[in-house]
C-alpha cells in the first residue's frame, strides 16, 4: 500500500536537492520561470536577502509520498509586509487596533520579485494542487499565524484555491505583447502617429550624450559588470526606497549560476557605465526586474528599462516583456494592462469577512481601471493612421 502523502518545512533551499526542487518548479517540458527556481531562491537566502534576519524566514513546504517529493512551495515566516508588492499594511494596522496580532504571518511568493508565476509547484500535475493547499492550511494553523498570502499567482492557480476559502485578490501591471514584430520599427508602426513620434523623439534624446548601449547575457556578465550596476541599485534604490533588498552578493550568484537566463542592459558614456536595466528571461517572457543610474539623462530610464526590452524581446521572439510593478507612463509605451491574481487565507472570522468585503470593491475597481487604460492604448485605431 503506497504511503499517505506528508508535509515538513524546511529552513532553506539548501535543503533541497536542485533537480527535486526543479522538477517541480520548472518541469521539462513546460515554461520556465526563472523566480522559483532553484537557484534564484537559494541565492537569495545565501547573499542574505531573504533571511530571519531581514524579515523573510524562509519555510518551504516539502510534500512528500514515500521516498518521492511531489509538491512544494516557497514559503517565509514575515514579521512585516515590506518586499511583497501586493499591500497589506492597512489590514494589519486595522487587526491590531482591533487587539489581534497581524504578524508573524506566511508568504508564498518570490521575495522582492512583483513577477507572475508558479506558486503551488507540482511538476505541471494541477490534480496536487488541492493537496498543496491544504497542506499550506495546515501548517498554518499549527504555527497559529494570522494569515498566509500567496501572491503573484497565475490566475488558474488563484482560483482553484478560491472554494477552499482563500480569498481572491486583483491588481495590475503592464505588459508588452509581441504581435510577431520584425524589429523595433514594425511595432512603432502599429502605433498612432502622435505615440510613434513620441517614442522616436525619446530615444534619441536618450541617447544624445553620447551613451552606448551593451546587451550582455551568459558569460559575457563579468564582475566588473556587477559592480557597476550593484552602484547604479543602491544610488537609485536608497532614494526610492531607503534600504535596497538585494545585497551585493545576490547578483554574483544569480551571475555565476543563471548567467543564461540573464539580460543585464548597460549604459556608457566616455567609456564609464553609468546606468543600467537587470532583466531574467524566461521562456516566453523577458522580466525586467531593477534598475539604477549614477547620472540623470532624460529618457535613459525608459530607453533601458523599456524599449531595450522590447528590441530584446523581438530579437529572440519572447512573447511578452512583463516591466515590473505600477507603472501607468508605460501605458504610452505600447506596455497595455494585464490583471494580476492572489489568494489570502485568513484565520480570524472578523478580519477575514471584513478584507473580503474589501476585496470585492477593489476587484471591481482594479476592472474598471483596467478597462478604462486599455481605451488609452497607443495603437491605432485603423490601418489608415
Amino acid at each position: 500500500m503506497a504511503s499517505s502523502p506528508a508535509a515538513r518545512l524546511i529552513e532553506g533551499m539548501n535543503a533541497v536537492a536542485p533537480d527535486v526542487w526543479d522538477a517541480l518548479a520548472n518541469p521539462p517540458g513546460g515554461r520556465v520561470n526563472p523566480f522559483v527556481s532553484h537557484a534564484f531562491l537559494a541565492a537569495l537566502e545565501e547573499s542574505g536577502s531573504a533571511t530571519a534576519r531581514t524579515g523573510w524566514q524562509p519555510a518551504h513546504v516539502l510534500v512528500e509520498q514515500g521516498a518521492k517529493t511531489i509538491a512544494a512551495a516557497p514559503m517565509y515566516v514575515k514579521n512585516h509586509s515590506y518586499g511583497e508588492y501586493v499591500f497589506d499594511h492597512g489590514w494589519a494596522e486595522a487587526f491590531e487596533r482591533a487587539g489581534g496580532e497581524y504578524y508573524p504571518k506566511l508568504q508564498v511568493a518570490v521575495p522582492f520579485t512583483p513577477a507572475t508565476g508558479p506558486r503551488l509547484l507540482t511538476g505541471g500535475d494541477a490534480s496536487k494542487r488541492e493537496l498543496l493547499a491544504h497542506a499550506l492550511m495546515t501548517i498554518a494553523e499549527r504555527l497559529q499565524v494570522s494569515s498566509l498570502h500567496i501572491t503573484f499567482m497565475p490566475q488558474d492557480e488563484a482560483e482553484a484555491l478560491a472554494p477552499l476559502g482563500f480569498l481572491q485578490r486583483h491588481d495590475q501591471q503592464f505588459h508588452w505583447h509581441n504581435d510577431g514584430y520584425r524589429d523595433f520599427a514594425d511595432f512603432l508602426g502599429r502605433l498612432s502617429s502622435m505615440k510613434r513620434k513620441n517614442l522616436r523623439r525619446e530615444r534619441a534624446q536618450a541617447l544624445e550624450a553620447g551613451i552606448e548601449v551593451e546587451w550582455l547575457t551568459g558569460h559575457d556578465i563579468t564582475e566588473e559588470h556587477w559592480d557597476a550596476f550593484f552602484m547604479f541599485y543602491m544610488e537609485t534604490g536608497s532614494r526610492k526606497w531607503g534600504s535596497p533588498y538585494l545585497t551585493r552578493m545576490f547578483f554574483s550568484l544569480v551571475g555565476e549560476r543563471m548567467a543564461d537566463r540573464i539580460l543585464l542592459v548597460m549604459a556608457k558614456r566616455g567609456g564609464r557605465y553609468v546606468a543600467g536595466a537587470l532583466n531574467f528571461i524566461g521562456s516566453d517572457t523577458l522580466y525586467g526586474r531593477n534598475w539604477g543610474a549614477i547620472e540623470h539623462h532624460p529618457f535613459l530610464h525608459f530607453e533601458l528599462c523599456y524599449y531595450q526590452a522590447i528590441d530584446f524581446a523581438i530579437a529572440r521572439k519572447l512573447a511578452v516583456v512583463e516591466a515590473g510593478a505600477q507603472g501607468a507612463h508605460k501605458l504610452a509605451r505600447g506596455y497595455l494592462p494585464a490583471r494580476t491574481h492572489s489568494a489570502h487565507w485568513i484565520a480570524h472570522k472578523g478580519l477575514r469577512d471584513a478584507v473580503a468585503r474589501y476585496l470585492k470593491e477593489e476587484r471591481r475597481a482594479v476592472g474598471e481601471d483596467i478597462e478604462a487604460l486599455a481605451e488609452h492604448a497607443p495603437f491605432r485605431k485603423d490601418s489608415n493612421d
